[in-house]
C-alpha cells in the first residue's frame, strides 16, 4: 500500500472575497513554511444533474465548469501574486464542499478556508460545512476570520498568537501550533486559562510565574505552568504572555481575540472545553472572533 502525497497547505475557494483572502492567508503560510499550496474548487454541480455547458446562444465560455475553472485560475494567480515563487497546483473534485476538504486534508500541513461565502461555501460557518471540516479535517483547520491588516515596522510590541490552555492532550496541541506559529511569524504568544466564575486566579489576572501556593490558585498557576514548560526553550525568541481570568471561556476567548493575529483552540478538551467537537468555544470563535481562527483536534 503506496503512501499518500503530501499536500502541503491546502486552501478551500468558492470565488467569494472571504476565501480569496483565505487563498492569501494560505499562500503566506505555505511560502513561510517552505510547502506547495493546493487550491481546491468543490464542483457541486454535476451531483445535482444539472447542465454544465453553456446555455444555447450564450458564449462557449459561459458554463458552469468554465466558471468553475476561471474561479480556480484566478485564485491561482492571486497566490502566486501574494507568494512569487510558491508552487501552487489546483483541484476541481466533484464532491459537495465539506467532503472534498475532508478527503483532501489528509497530507495536508492544514486546511484553509474562508469565514463564508458563496457556492458550494454558501453558509460556511452558519451551516454544516465548516462545522464538518473543522471536526473531522485529518489536519488543523484555519478559518480566516477578520478584516485583513499588516503590521508596521515601527511597532514596538510584537502581535501576538492567542491561545486557550485548559490542561488537556488537545490543549497542548494548541500551544505547540501556537508556539510554532509565533516563530515562523515574528510574533509572541498570550495564553489565556478561563476558571469558573469566583475561583481566584493571578494577581490581575495574570498567572504567578513563582512558586505555585497550595489551593485552586496554586491549581491554576500550576495548569499554566505546565502547559508552557519546554516551549520557551524550544522558541527563545518568542515572548510570551499567561493570563487567568474567570469567566465564560467562549465569552473570554472572543473578547480577548480582539487584535490578535490568529486564535489557537482544540476541538475537544476538559474544565471549561467539555464537550466540543465542535462545542460552545471552538462554535463562538468561529462565528464571532475578531481574528482568524485555528482549529486542532487529536489525529
Amino acid at each position: 500500500m503506496t503512501s499518500q502525497p503530501t499536500v502541503g497547505v491546502l486552501a478551500g475557494v468558492d470565488g467569494s472575497p472571504e476565501s480569496l483572502r483565505a487563498v492569501d492567508w494560505a499562500a503566506e503560510e505555505a511560502r513561510l513554511r517552505g510547502r506547495p499550496l493546493r487550491i481546491l474548487h468543490a464542483f457541486l454541480w454535476p451531483m445535482l444533474h444539472v447542465p454544465l455547458g453553456p446555455a444555447p446562444m450564450a458564449p462557449p465560455d459561459a458554463g458552469l465548469r468554465q466558471e468553475a475553472e476561471r474561479i480556480l485560475a484566478g485564485a491561482a494567480d492571486r497566490a502566486r501574486r501574494v507568494a512569487p515563487g510558491l508552487t501552487v497546483t489546483v483541484d476541481l473534485p466533484e464532491r459537495t464542499p465539506a467532503a472534498a476538504l475532508i478527503e483532501a486534508s489528509h497530507g495536508a500541513d492544514l486546511v484553509v478556508v474562508g469565514s463564508r461565502g458563496l457556492g458550494g461555501f454558501s453558509g460556511l460557518l452558519l451551516g454544516s460545512v465548516g462545522v464538518q471540516v473543522a471536526a473531522h479535517a485529518a489536519s488543523p483547520v484555519v478559518v480566516v476570520r477578520g478584516e485583513a491588516h499588516e503590521s508596521t515596522a515601527a511597532s514596538v510590541v510584537p502581535g501576538e498568537v492567542l491561545v486557550g490552555v485548559d490542561g488537556s492532550d488537545l490543549s497542548a496541541l494548541a500551544v505547540g501550533f501556537a508556539f510554532d506559529y509565533a516563530h515562523r511569524h515574528g510574533l509572541g504568544v498570550a495564553t489565556v486559562h478561563v476558571t469558573r466564575p469566583g475561583r481566584p486566579g493571578g494577581a490581575n489576572g495574570r498567572a504567578s510565574s513563582g512558586p505555585a501556593a497550595d489551593g485552586p490558585a496554586g491549581a491554576e498557576a500550576r495548569l499554566l505552568t505546565e502547559a508552557l514548560a519546554g516551549w520557551g526553550e524550544k522558541y527563545p525568541n518568542v515572548p510570551v504572555r499567561s493570563t487567568t481570568m474567570p469567566g465564560r471561556p467562549a465569552e473570554v476567548l472572543v473578547e480577548q481575540a480582539a487584535g490578535v493575529e490568529l486564535v489557537v483552540v482544540g476541538a475537544r478538551g476538559r474544565g471549561g472545553f467539555t464537550g466540543l467537537l465542535l462545542g460552545s468555544v471552538s462554535q463562538a470563535l468561529l462565528h464571532h472572533s475578531p481574528a482568524p481562527v485555528a482549529v486542532l483536534r487529536m489525529s
